[in-house]
């Protein structure tokens, strides 16, 4: 097992160093020159190498890929373009923020697409069956700008138990943190309920028509026993695999979900940046967004070898 960790953790690593090189040539492959558009377009000559040479713009590649590694692994990821703050404290700040919306519509994910799932699955070719499947359908065909504003229609402006949109940090005030978030969460969650329902439904319908049910079965267990013990325990692999493939799509959803809402966030720093082409906080952006990405799969190849002792032991089989 011990093996089987430090090879993933080994992949991840390379997988970071990988990352770290396209996105640092991704930011200057990007049209314009940075320091020009960090002086003005009527800036002076000197003024603009004066830019290059504070940021080492004036320095070759090899050089400012050097300084960013460095830079970047005792957390200097430079200061803000726009108001010269660091950009350490700006993902502090925003970061958190996101983390709260993500889990919030992954709980609201988990509990609606899980649970339709195994209703679903076992009511197959009833009406409960054709409702999730349906339901799901919905979720991946509509979009969330579209949902997002449907729902801010309806519970704030119709039926005014919601509010529109802003934030308040849970220190604050709690109670209007989660009134806030409520709805931002269920609009994210949804579409990522209706890829857990699809897959978690497939998934079960293998198990429950596999040989170890059957057992379990005959032997008289209860069916609540048989399904929760037997079938989901089985299952699992899959909805860990959803939901470690689905962290992209849950932040990309988030960037719209927080511009809806004007939720001040990870994804709404991401369009401000790239609006005002503020490439220190755009690199930073990237960069922690692929961290926590290859973080979450490690995880879930973790959870994969407990889950599932088949992949522990052929990891130890060829180590």
């Amino acid at each position: 097992m011990l093996w089987f960790i430090l090879r993933r953790c080994g992949s991840a690593v390379i997988v970071l160093f990988l990352a770290s090189i396209l996105i640092f040539l991704g930011i200057r492959a990007l049209p314009g020159d940075p320091a020009t558009v960090m002086a003005g377009d009527e800036a002076s000559p000197a003024v603009v190498a004066a830019i290059r040479q504070e940021f080492g713009l004036d320095k070759p590649l090899p050089a400012q890929y050097l300084d960013y590694v460095t830079q970047t692994v005792t957390g200097n990821f430079g200061r803000s373009t726009q108001d010269q703050l660091p950009v350490i404290d700006i993902i502090a700040e925003r970061l958190p923020v996101t983390l709260e919306l993500s889990a919030l519509a992954m709980l609201v994910a988990i509990v609606i697409g899980v649970g339709a799932g195994i209703v679903a699955a076992i009511r197959r070719g009833k009406a409960a069956d054709y409702v999730a499947t349906g339901f799901g359908l919905a979720g991946l065909s509509v979009p969330h700008f579209w949902l997002g504003l449907l729902g801010i229609l309806l519970f704030a402006v119709t039926w005014r138990v919601l509010p529109a949109s802003g934030y308040v940090p849970f220190t604050e005030d709690p109670a209007q943190n989660l009134q806030r978030m409520i709805l931002p969460a269920l609009v994210l969650g949804t579409g990522f309920a209706a890829i857990l329902m699809r897959q978690t439904r497939s998934a079960m319908l293998g198990a429950l028509s596999a040989d170890y049910v059957r057992t379990a079965r005959s032997k008289g267990l209860s069916e609540a026993k048989v399904v929760g013990a037997h079938a989901l325990r089985n299952s699992l692999t899959t909805v860990v695999t959803v939901l470690g493939l689905q962290l992209g799509a849950l932040i990309s959803g988030a960037v719209v979900t927080e511009q809806i809402f004007v939720i001040p966030g990870f994804g709404k720093l991401t369009v401000d940046a790239v609006l005002t082409r503020n490439y220190p906080v755009i690199q930073a952006v990237v960069l922690v967004t692929v961290i926590g990405y290859v973080l979450v799969n490690l995880l879930v190849d973790i959870a994969y070898a407990f889950l599932n002792p088949r992949i522990r032991l052929s990891g130890a089989r060829h180590d």
